[in-house]
């Protein structure tokens, strides 16, 4: 028995109890604030949320709008086809993670298990292409190229291939009406990532993992237009996954489709003609580097003068977009992207930079005339020029004797624009310049749209390069380390330049600046930059924003968004000076550089203006540029290590020409073989149910539709006058 009397033991329970009690209450009371909380505070959330677990969405992908071109041909549309896809999530929760059915799927489908495998696995940083850069919850498809008796083996017999599924479903299609291909302009599609997914979920255009962006071109520039609107129906279900009814439906609105101002008969023909131009440049001998020219790469465009609406845009190597579609192989990704591929995925319209040889001299003249040089003035054009050591020729070493700047401009007379340029050096300080130095050979370059992106309608526009004041010190702020690191006073050529460079790079030198005035050393442009410029020299003067979108059309046709022509500016010349330099120009196409080009040219109905250019590009060949325009267009064409401008790219645009204004030989003009004698204004309509009656396009065919290469036509002639200069 205790000795502790019964006296001392109840106070001690009684403490005990109490504390017990207060424990068991506050206990109670935290439970019951938590489900008051729970059931009165955030009920209504949390029943929302409940409900929500057992709502299972069926989404029904909205159909993407069609790209057509200026007549409703289209360029990029639809078609059903029986696609073949994989579901990770099913697969993954199989033992071998469905390595035997994805296996037993390659037998169905004729490939390999590797190339099956390959295509449903996940891209990262580490995993070459073939591979799903979209949702690792969307089914990935393997092939949309499924004959309908591999449908019929996978769906019967659905135990073997659990997780796959055979649907028609509609895929992309890229066209390419009468072997129009336009892949650049265009673009391909990719699955979306589900970081896009995350950021764009708080936008008015959230996407779907079930959704295809638009990557490049025109597909990603009017992506949100074409995309639609996904249709989700949601059905309540219960915890076994059964339905027990439909709880929303939201329907599908398909996306609206783009009508450009590309007309595929004239795309069909520039492609061609660029094509041709290459190859026939890669059978002429390059006495420089005692080869062949190389011929790698070129674009050429043609463009409404009085709109800058682009009606063909080509660029070389290129590629086929249907590729993309239902997921890139290997094989196909490697050559586009390579080494050796050359790079067809880039568009060197607007991405493509060079030197500009002589078609840029349209601009110095422009500069001269506003730095106070007369137009008409007489100026010595000697066979070369010199400063200090260093002697600068004209191209072939000729010689003109005094011509004016429009004489200069015809025979594309060098050395005219090297004294101008070295006295405006001269004049702005030299190596030590002026605070207010004047710079005008820069400052107009930059007022003709130049070292800026011209705004045309197609993502990843280069702004090209004015090698100012400005640029050399930046440059030279990059560079200088390097410079520094490698220079020797004493050394061979390469570290002379660099040691040279590390002292004095960020000065403006009289060589550069001569260099520049004929388009040459650090200046960089692009086709689609020259083309505006000629354009607006075409028009009178204004600048406009190159646009391939002309209007958005709704799937119905009822709503009808036109994409009106916007300009960024005027050149900077007046009306005087601007009626000389296109004086000078029809010049050069009648009696100048470019003259053996146009030869039967019907000069009175049509005037022809052209300035041909012959780009000297350090350790490779010379860049071939043809610049051109009428009352209605402008077309530029140039060829990467092609030769001399008249030779390679002027056979080409002389025969567009022909094909757009349905001209022979002799220069007369059949309306019925002409293409396009006038820009397309109206647009083409949609009917109510989505459908349109677009023209047929037939491959273009030159012998019908090209004039032959005769004498005077676009044969070059037995020998051209000797003032006469194959730029």
């Amino acid at each position: 028995m205790s000795n502790i009397p019964e006296t001392g033991r109840t106070p001690r329970v009684r403490i005990r109890l109490v504390i017990i009690q207060v424990l068991v209450f506050s206990l109670l009371l935290t439970l019951g604030g938590r489900l008051w909380y729970l059931q009165i505070r955030n009920g209504q959330e949390y029943t929302d949320e409940a409900k929500n677990n057992h709502v299972q969405q069926v989404v029904q992908p909205a159909v993407r709008g069609s790209i057509l071109d200026a007549r409703g041909v289209p360029l990029a549309d639809n078609h059903t086809q029986l696609v073949v896809s994989a579901s990770r999530t099913e697969l993954m929760k199989m033992k071998d993670d469905g390595k035997g059915v994805l296996t037993r799927l390659a037998g169905v489908l004729g490939l390999t298990p590797k190339e099956v495998m390959d295509k449903v696995r996940l891209c990262d940083s580490k995993t070459p292409q073939p591979c799903w850069n979209g949702s690792p919850y969307q089914p990935i498809p393997v092939t949309d190229e499924a004959t309908t008796q591999q449908a019929l083996q996978i769906r019967e017999r659905a135990e073997d291939f659990p997780g796959i599924t055979a649907e028609p479903t509609a895929v992309r299609r890229y066209t390419a009406p009468g072997k129009a291909n336009t892949a650049q302009v265009l673009g391909y599609l990719s699955p979306v990532t589900d970081d896009e997914i995350t950021k764009a979920q708080h936008t008015d255009s959230p996407y779907l993992r079930s959704d295809q962006v638009g990557r490049s071109g025109l597909e990603r520039t009017y992506d949100k237009q074409l995309r639609g609107k996904a249709g989700v129906t949601r059905y309540e279900v219960d915890n076994l996954g059964r339905v027990l009814g439909e709880a929303a439906s939201d329907k599908a609105e398909p996306g609206a489709n783009l009508v450009t101002s590309i007309d595929a008969r004239v795309q069909a023909v520039a492609e061609y003609e660029l094509n041709q131009a290459m190859k026939k440049a890669r059978d002429e001998f390059d006495d420089n580097t005692g080869r062949n020219y190389k011929a790698d790469s070129g674009a050429v465009v043609v463009m409404e003068a009085k709109t800058g609406r682009v009606v063909a845009m080509a660029s070389l190597p290129n590629y086929d977009p249907n590729a993309w579609v239902g997921g890139i192989s290997g094989k196909d990704y490697a050559k586009l992207t390579g080494k050796s591929s050359n790079y067809p995925l880039l568009n060197r319209a607007i991405q493509g930079q060079a030197a500009p040889g002589s078609i840029f001299k349209v601009i110095p003249t422009a500069a001269a005339v506003n730095a106070g040089y007369d137009f008409n003035g007489r100026y010595p054009c000697p066979s070369s020029y010199s400063i200090g050591g260093q002697v600068f020729k004209n191209f072939e070493s000729q010689g003109h004797g005094n011509i004016t700047l429009g004489g200069a401009l015809e025979v594309s007379c060098d050395t005219v624009y090297y004294a101008l340029a070295h006295q405006q050096w001269q004049k702005d300080g030299g190596n030590k310049p002026k605070k207010d130095a004047k710079d005008w050979f820069y400052k107009t370059a930059h007022q003709f749209g130049l070292g800026k992106e011209t705004g045309i309608d197609l993502p990843n526009e280069v702004s090209g390069r004015v090698p100012d004041r400005q640029w050399k010190e930046r440059f030279w702020e990059a560079n200088k380390d390097g410079w520094c690191k490698q220079g020797k006073k004493d050394g061979d050529y390469v570290e002379k330049i660099a040691y040279e460079n590390c002292l004095e790079g960020m000065k403006m030198r009289a060589g550069d600046s001569v260099n520049y005035s004929i388009g040459q050393g650090d200046t960089l442009v692009t086709p689609i930059q020259m083309a505006t410029i000629y354009a607006a020299i075409s028009n009178g003067g204004t600048l406009y924003n190159p646009t391939v979108g002309k209007a958005i059309v709704s799937a119905d046709g009822k709503k009808v968004r036109e994409i009106a022509p916007t300009s960024h500016g005027r050149l900077p010349m007046n009306e005087a000076t601007h009626d000389l330099i296109e004086e000078a120009l029809a010049g050069v196409a009648t009696r100048g550089t470019a003259a053996w080009r146009f030869g039967g040219w019907p000069q009175e109905k049509i005037p022809m203006h052209a300035k041909t250019g012959t780009a000297e590009v350090y350790g490779k060949q010379t860049t071939s540029w043809f610049a051109t325009y009428t009352k209605d267009y402008s077309i530029v064409m140039t060829i990467s290590q092609g030769g001399t401008g008249s030779g390679a790219s002027g056979p080409a645009v002389r025969n567009i020409y022909d094909a757009l204004y349905g001209l022979d030989d002799a220069g007369n003009q059949d309306l019925k073989r002409a293409l396009l004698p006038r820009p397309q204004k109206a647009l083409p309509t949609i009917e109510a149910d989505g459908s349109i009656d677009a023209p047929v396009i037939k491959p273009y065919d030159p012998k019908s539709q090209q004039v032959p290469e005769k004498q005077g036509g676009n044969q070059p002639l037995a020998g051209p006058p000797p003032t006469w200069r194959r730029d």
